[in-house]
């Protein structure tokens, strides 16, 4: 049986990333919680920073969605299940509107939503009006709800734009620069929304913008659909599960989480910079984030490095991605050549860059099954083990990022989607 509901939804895309989608969207929903409305916000691709923005902007939790690394089928369902709730749905993009297999422009057109493209101006006049063009009529098939510029200087800047439309593109509104207020910036992304002091504040004046600008008109209904009937199955019943959650590991997918609880699993968090401790568990989970930001605070907690290293030796499951991987190996040296000691339970070690390192969806070919996640990085490691696996690129035949695991210890880059093997998850927490 096929479920449907109604639900006014934009998404959000541009012609590259850094044009102000965030900021825009975080406006918009943050002006639309004021008014009391319940707003779910959705971002679009592997994206950690975004959806905690995102989150704290709308007051609701920000998943993604992405017809490769979600599927099509929990896509429509979670879209489903938030226009049944919501007063309005926004969708916020990733890098340019064509970019990717999929890209937001077949996410927008899958799900027949309206897109709004966010076109940063500073730098231009009259171009302006060409890129407009470009973008709204380079796929016929898209509805496009019109464009937005962003980053105006002065009224002689608005006037210049808006005398170079074209008739048949909409200019939904004008929006000024606001250094003041912009959010913060840095090597992955946005600066954690727990590091913005005045970070409330910012999205309250953003709101006020956004509706001086003429973008807080709700946007047209869409009809959602769902016949998905699948019942979670309960495979982690009774397992216990120990989260790092802190400054220095945040990058978490909402749907992972959600996944686990309904798998029967019960979550403790727990902070590597502050704890001493580590919960009663029987598996750990150390996500992504900046342990390279706080390595000098996370190397003076050797009270929880011995707690790591104990869990460790008693054969209890242990998941590092990322950030948590770099943590857990023997050292790690920062931008200017520093070296850190860290748990020493992965031996060799992470060094930080300046550039990235391998970027982009993958699949994770793990012993207990095959899931799929992404990687996004600034570091590189030296590893003294020989990886069991690589991650498998969708796009391009070259090795991804190697897969370890000692003992029952399993570590990568990737980050992985829970979702995509269930049963796959439960053979590696278990």
């Amino acid at each position: 049986m096929v479920a449907s509901a109604l639900c006014p939804a934009l998404f959000f895309c541009a012609p590259a990333s850094g044009q102000g989608k965030t900021t825009i969207t975080s406006g918009i929903a943050r002006y639309h919680r004021n008014q009391g409305l319940d707003v779910r916000v959705f971002k679009t691709g592997p994206d950690y920073l975004d959806p905690l923005i995102l989150e704290q902007a709308s007051g609701k939790p920000v998943v993604q969605l992405d017809l490769w690394m979600v599927g099509e089928a929990e896509c429509k369902r979670l879209l489903y299940q938030a226009a049944k709730e919501a007063d309005l749905i926004l969708i916020e993009g990733v890098m340019g509107m064509f970019d990717g297999n999929p890209s937001g422009a077949d996410m927008a057109q899958f799900f027949g939503i309206p897109i709004a493209i966010v076109i940063d101006a500073r730098s231009m006049a009259q171009t302006f009006g060409a890129i407009a063009l470009g973008l709204a009529h380079h796929r016929p098939e898209l509805k496009i709800a019109g464009v937005i510029a962003n980053a105006l200087g002065s009224d002689r800047h608005e006037w210049l734009i808006t005398e170079a439309m074209p008739e048949s593109v909409k200019l939904l509104g004008c929006v000024r620069r606001h250094p003041d207020i912009a959010l913060p910036e840095r090597h992955l992304g946005l600066v954690h929304p727990n590091e913005v002091i005045d970070i409330d504040e910012r999205f309250d004046a953003l709101a006020d913008v956004m509706f001086q600008s003429g973008l807080t008109t709700l946007p047209d209904p869409v009809k959602f659909e769902d016949d998905s009937e699948a019942e979670v199955e309960k495979l982690l019943q009774g397992l216990t599960i120990g989260i790092a959650k802190d400054d220095a590991f945040s990058f978490i997918y909402a749907a992972n989480i959600e996944l686990l609880e309904a798998m029967g699993a019960t979550c403790f968090y727990f902070s590597p910079l502050v704890d001493n401790l580590l919960p009663k568990v029987d598996a750990l989970w150390l996500p992504g984030g900046y342990p390279e930001l706080h390595h000098k605070v996370l190397a003076a907690n050797q009270a929880m490095h011995q707690q790591l290293r104990t869990f460790h030796s008693s054969g209890k499951k242990i998941l590092a991605e990322c950030g948590g991987m770099l943590y857990l190996m023997e050292s790690l040296i920062d931008l200017a050549g520093q070296k850190t000691d860290m748990v020493g339970l992965l031996p060799g070690q992470g060094i930080m860059r300046e550039r990235g390192g391998c970027q982009g969806m993958q699949y994770a070919p793990l012993p207990e099954g095959e899931f799929r996640g992404h990687a996004h990085h600034r570091s590189r490691c030296e590893h003294k083990l020989e990886p069991i696996a690589f991650g498998r690129r969708i796009s391009h035949p070259a090795p991804g990022e190697p897969i370890y695991q000692t003992g029952n210890l399993t570590a990568s880059y990737l980050h992985l989607y829970f979702p995509s093997d269930p049963q796959a998850l439960a053979s590696l927490l278990r």
